[in-house]
This record gives C-alpha cells, sequence and structure tokens, in this order.
C-alpha cells in the first residue's frame, strides 16, 4: 500500500443512483494511498448504487449527511457519477454550498461521468477545462467551462474523466492531485 495520502480524509458525495463503480474504485484508490474515504449524502442510512443507471447495485453506508458536513473537515471531495445521483444533489442547496466550499479553500476536487452536474450547478466551472459525460457537455459550455474529449484533465486541482472506463486514470490522476495538495 501507498502512503501518498497517508492523514488525508477525502469526502465522496453521493447520493441514491450513485454509479457504483464510479463510487468504489475511486474509494479503493484514496484507501490503498493511505488516505481515509468518507461517504457523505443527503439523509443518514444507507444509499442505492447502481450498475449501468438502471440496475440495482450494491447498498453503501452514510457516514456523515451533508447538514454535518465541513469542507475544513476533508482534504479532497469527489463527486462520483450515475444520472440520477448527481441530478439529485444539485437540487440540495446544502450539497452544491458543500461544493462550493471545496473550491473557496482551494481543495483539490475530482468530477466523473455526469458528476461535473453539481460543479455546473456550484458555479465553478468558468474559465475552467474539463471533461464529462457528453450528455453534461453543452451544460458546461453554458457555465463557462471548455470541455474537451479525455480520458482524464486536471486544471487547477480539479481531475475530471468522462465515464467508467476512464476509471484507472482518473484514479490515479486524483490521488496524485489529492497529494499533492497542499495540507
Amino acid at each position: 500500500m501507498s502512503e501518498q495520502l497517508r492523514g488525508r480524509t477525502v469526502a465522496i458525495l453521493a447520493t441514491d443512483g450513485v454509479e457504483q463503480v464510479e463510487l468504489t474504485e475511486p474509494k479503493a484508490a484514496v484507501e490503498r494511498a493511505g488516505g481515509k474515504a468518507v461517504l457523505v449524502s443527503l439523509e443518514d442510512g444507507e444509499i442505492q448504487a447502481m450498475n449501468a443507471d438502471v440496475n440495482p447495485a450494491d447498498t453503501f453506508a452514510v457516514d456523515v449527511t451533508v447538514d454535518r458536513a465541513d469542507a475544513d473537515d476533508f482534504d479532497a471531495l469527489i463527486l462520483p457519477g450515475g444520472t440520477t445521483n448527481p441530478d439529485k444533489l444539485r437540487q440540495n442547496d446544502r450539497a452544491v454550498s458543500l461544493v462550493n466550499d471545496f473550491f473557496e479553500a482551494g481543495k483539490p476536487v475530482a468530477a466523473i461521468c455526469h458528476g461535473p452536474w453539481l460543479l455546473v450547478e456550484a458555479d465553478v466551472v468558468r474559465g475552467r477545462t474539463l471533461t464529462s459525460y457528453p450528455s453534461v457537455r453543452t451544460d458546461i459550455r453554458n457555465a463557462g467551462g471548455t470541455v474537451v474529449d479525455k480520458e482524464v484533465v486536471i486544471d487547477g486541482g480539479l481531475v475530471t474523466s468522462r465515464n467508467p472506463d476512464d476509471l484507472p486514470a482518473f484514479c490515479e490522476a486524483l490521488v496524485r492531485e489529492f497529494a499533492e495538495a497542499r495540507s
């Protein structure tokens, strides 16, 4: 096990409908690098993950709700995708505010697939270059971001990827960015 993220705590903001592999692979990457991953969600209990957006997968215990989460308690943030997960989260003012708090604090953020919808809602893509699932790209452009079609894009501590096929590169990049960030 690497110790790149030793002593670092990473929030993973997700709710029902999260694409399972986009939750589990980044979480495992953080833990393999010696970090602690904390699942932040809208409500206490468990969230229902999905495979390919429509097939129920596993459930995951919520560690802390967005109402009790504070960006100051974390070193970085991961926003997994799945279409319904970020769509539900972007309708919650506290979830959007939490995302914004990470950017205001200059902490690294990693978003994959439909995860950048939360970045659009938090109004933090203006002037940045990122990638996402194709159906999210118009929203990113309309919010002032530049979209490129690459496996992984890093822009000032923001790591983005397109879909589950990009997970190996995404996980490698987020661990590197999270490790290089000021603590």
